[in-house]
């Protein structure tokens, strides 16, 4: 067995996953690590931790394998987050900002007058959520750290970046165009990063990684110190388009939507630069070694999975997520009760990062059940408020955690009045990373190849009332105002 290590550095944890040649998980890992909360909307965590989990991760995944049979290592990862560190010692000099965090609402308002210019180069809005806002609140806070990125000290990346520094015992400080083009320094038509947006948010380009294809033998890792692994890195992709690529969409018009922490709706463009009005990121989805540049429409939701983590955790209603499905259906409906899970302002399509949660519609009869229920239901308002924006959709592939869930699949197909695809592995964060790194050593020759890996496990198609689903989603419209402009 010839086999693939993939890396899924997520929010929350790390998963490693050991992909067959066939397109089978043969093996798994997972580690969770710590998330810090220093003041309210902000969100951090401590990059030394990403490391170790990633470590851990593996090493539960080579448990039950030969690592002799590894032929390269994929890595996908949360973007927009952004880690700085030591070129020599690779230790980071503070936490990283994490893609959730909000603390640069006041400075993206102070660049409004600049959104045109840079949406028009980005394919991206001013917003709290890409890497450029957070690293420009660094060195407007924290000037002496930034003395050391300017020096040359301290490098500048995204997650994929920091692993592949670790990996390699930072010979190699690289990154590839999905990841580059959630930063806001990216140039989505020249393929590279912009000296205009560099100096307008004061990023010196030479902190940056370089911009590799997506797959190829990218960088090799350091056996000293990687677990003794001396493999080729041939894949890295942003999560949400290793997620596209993993449900082999490989075609323009095919759409997925993965449900982890936020929800993700991302349809392929092909080659050809397409522009949204209605709330839509134009991104990079992934680009061949031999030049091309395929492109995709993003609708990006903050928080779904989030709220169920805040479920767990916050209101401490429920005791796993995997219960949700049963507490859930334990109530025909929600009973009036509408969740919006702006918990760290609201994205696409509505763009408010001053949007604060909302439960409304409570009466003395509401349960648990009730809010449980309303929260998966927001799930799928959020979706259908972003599919609602697309190019005509006919169907819809899902993945994520919560994709497991068949009451959460249901009511999703009954907001589209779409079928909804769910694959026989909803991981395809970590099994597009697999894929890209398979071709580019050579496990895999082709898409089509990819194509035949991928197996249907459900397919649930709309039931019910068509009106009722639309007055539902009509009441959620009006909840979501009600939360705006808040903060």
């Amino acid at each position: 067995m010839r086999a693939i290590l993939a890396i899924d550095a997520g929010t929350t944890g790390v998963t490693a996953l050991v992909v067959a040649g066939d397109g089978e998980i043969v093996s798994r890992g997972y580690q969770e690590f710590g998330q810090h909360f220093p003041q309210p909307g902000w969100v951090e965590h401590v990059p030394e931790e990403i490391w170790q989990a990633t470590l851990e991760a593996c090493r539960g995944a080579l448990r039950s394998v030969d690592a002799g049979q590894l032929v390269g290592i994929g890595i996908t990862n949360q973007r927009e987050t952004v880690v700085l560190w030591d070129r020599e010692t690779l230790g980071s000099p503070r936490r990283a900002i994490v893609w959730q965090d909000r603390r640069t609402a006041s400075f993206c308002s102070d660049m409004a007058s600049h959104e045109q210019r840079v949406t028009e180069l980005t394919g991206l809005r001013i917003d709290p959520y890409f890497s450029a806002t957070k690293l420009a609140w660094i060195r407007e806070h924290e000037p002496h750290t930034w003395a050391h990125v300017e020096s040359g000290r301290y490098a500048v990346g995204t997650v994929d970046s920091y692993l592949v520094a670790r990996m390699t015992r930072g010979v190699h400080h690289l990154t590839d165009v999905s990841n580059a083009s959630r930063t806001l320094l990216f140039d989505l038509t020249t393929g590279d990063w912009s000296d205009e947006l560099c100096g307008l948010f004061g990023v010196p380009r030479d902190a940056l990684p370089e911009i590799a294809p997506n797959w190829g033998e990218l960088a090799v890792s350091d056996a000293r110190s990687f677990l003794d692994l001396a493999l080729p890195v041939a894949g890295i992709a942003g999560d949400q388009q290793s997620a596209l690529f993993g449900q082999t969409c490989f075609d323009p018009g095919e759409v997925k939507c993965t449900y982890g922490t936020g929800s993700f709706i991302l349809t392929n463009t092909g080659t050809e630069l397409v522009r949204s009005d209605a709330g839509l990121l134009t991104t990079a989805a992934w680009r061949s070694p031999d030049g091309p540049m395929t492109y995709a429409l993003e609708g990006s939701i903050f928080v779904t999975g989030a709220a169920v983590q805040w479920l767990r955790d916050g209101l401490q209603i429920v005791g796993s997520a995997a219960e949700t499905e049963a507490i859930a259906a334990a109530v025909p409906s929600s009973d009036g009760v509408v969740f919006v899970p702006a918990l760290t302002g609201l994205g696409a399509p509505h763009w408010d990062p001053t949007a604060r949660g909302l439960i409304i519609g409570l009466t003395r009869g509401s349960t648990r059940g009730h809010i449980v229920r309303a929260t998966l239901e927001a799930i799928t308002y959020e979706v259908r408020d972003v599919v609602a924006t697309m190019p005509e959709v006919t169907s819809l592939k899902v993945d994520g955690g919560a994709s497991a869930n068949n009451l959460l699949c249901q009511l999703q197909a009954d907001q589209l009045g779409l079928e909804v695809a769910r694959p026989r592995y909803v991981e395809t964060t970590g099994l597009g990373a697999a894929f890209l790194a398979g071709l580019g050593v050579g496990l895999w020759s082709s898409f089509d190849d990819l194509r035949e890996t991928w197996a249907l496990d459900r397919a649930f198609s709309p039931e019910g009332d068509r009106a009722a689903a639309d007055a539902d989603y009509d009441r959620w419209l009006r909840a979501v105002e009600r939360a705006k402009a808040w903060a």
